[in-house]
């Protein structure tokens, strides 16, 4: 029984914790202005626009589930808060067992709401690109670029976000050298961008008959997605255009047309490719896409002036600049090198589970204790 009014008394004190949630999430205005959007939805007019029309929905269903997600935080508090009264009645063992489960589950929603309270930057809510590199290495470098792509395709499924492929070369015997992924969901870039950075590998190669540890590298471009809205002057001398013939992954992952764009943006040696879309034009639209974006997330990390600041300086996929390393031999551990999180289950981060490191760096963030990418 003391336990269970411990309990009571650890629960009833989470109520305050959720109004201040409320507080910071702006519930109370987020209703006022889904209910704002609701009836610009029912104006006789409203379709006129298809492309407005479109974004007030998507808005719309982004402050639905914000509003949802907080109101069943505050029914799951009361449903444990009720629970716990009944065992008092009952001396349920059973129930008692229950009960510190669905609280441990509660806790951990709690502060997954209380991380996304941190995602407040300019580009945070947006979809994010994700651009994958090989390092040098030749296929086993290309191996490990596949083996990081299946991960964050496996979390974004965790995540319930949808990826979209826009652009993959297959490596030489396996894996790959390049790809470029658009990963669809609210906050999508807020949680990726701690990724964005070199990835480092350690393991007993399958590719080497002497069955030698190697170390390999691939690197990890995160932008956000930029709405249309957004103005950057790219002037067309700048721009190299390259049309090239599709290829990837035996034809499964892109159709094999003649209509893949490549741009190369000449000052500084950004370059953009996307070939799964229907038409050279596409691709050309989806790539000049890519190119803002990378651009306006280079000027943000660098904290430039304007675009035109930005200089053409790569960093070598290699060593020293890795964020993580996955460590399959002599031991599991996969660390990051700017928050020193660990996980030695590597099979399950390799399996998508890698909220432990984004919370990680969010967290690191917030307190002050590393710069931003």
């Amino acid at each position: 029984m003391i336990l269970l009014d411990e309990l009571k008394v650890e629960m009833n004190g989470y109520r305050k914790e959720l109004d201040e949630l409320g507080e910071v999430l702006n519930i109370k205005k987020a209703k006022e202005e889904l209910k704002e959007l609701q009836e610009q939805a029912t104006d006789a007019k409203f379709w006129d626009d298809l492309e407005n029309s479109q974004k007030v929905l998507q808005k719309t269903k982004q402050l639905e589930n914000k509003i949802t997600d907080y109101e069943k935080m505050q029914s799951r508090l009361e449903d444990i808060l009720t629970m716990i009264e009944l065992c008092m009645e009952e001396e349920d063992e059973d129930m008692q067992n229950e009960i510190v489960t669905e609280m441990e589950d509660f806790k951990q929603a709690l502060e997954n709401k209380n991380l996304e309270t941190l995602l407040s930057g300019e580009y945070d809510s947006k979809n994010a690109i994700l651009t994958f590199h090989a390092g040098a290495g030749g296929t086993e470098a290309q191996d490990w670029a596949e083996m990081l792509y299946r991960m964050y395709h496996r979390w974004a499924e965790r995540h319930h976000f949808k990826v979209q492929l826009l652009d993959y070369l297959d490596g030489e015997e396996a894996g790959l050298k390049s790809a470029s992924i658009m990963v669809e969901g609210e906050n999508a870039y807020g949680y990726l961008k701690s990724e964005a950075g070199v990835h480092r590998l350690v393991r007993v190669s399958p590719f080497d008959a002497s069955g030698r540890r190697h170390t390999s590298f691939a690197a990890l471009e995160v932008m956000p997605e930029m709405d249309d809205n957004i103005q950057v002057e790219i002037r067309d001398e700048d721009i190299d255009m390259e049309v090239y013939r599709s290829s990837g992954a035996g034809g499964q992952k892109v159709n094999k047309t003649s209509s893949a764009v490549r741009l190369i943006h000449k000052p500084t040696g950004i370059v953009t490719s996307c070939q799964t879309q229907r038409s050279q034009y596409q691709n050309k639209d989806y790539a000049m896409k890519m190119l803002v974006a990378k651009l306006v997330e280079i000027k943000e990390r660098e904290h430039l002036e304007k675009i035109s600041d930005i200089k053409g300086i790569q960093k070598e996929i290699g060593w020293g600049a890795q964020i993580r390393s996955y460590v399959f031999m002599p031991y599991t551990l996969v660390k990051d090198h700017r928050t020193n999180f660990e996980n030695g289950n590597i099979n399950a981060v390799m399996d998508g589970d890698i909220d432990g490191f984004i919370h990680a760096y969010l967290k690191s963030l917030s307190h002050g204790t590393l710069e931003q990418n």
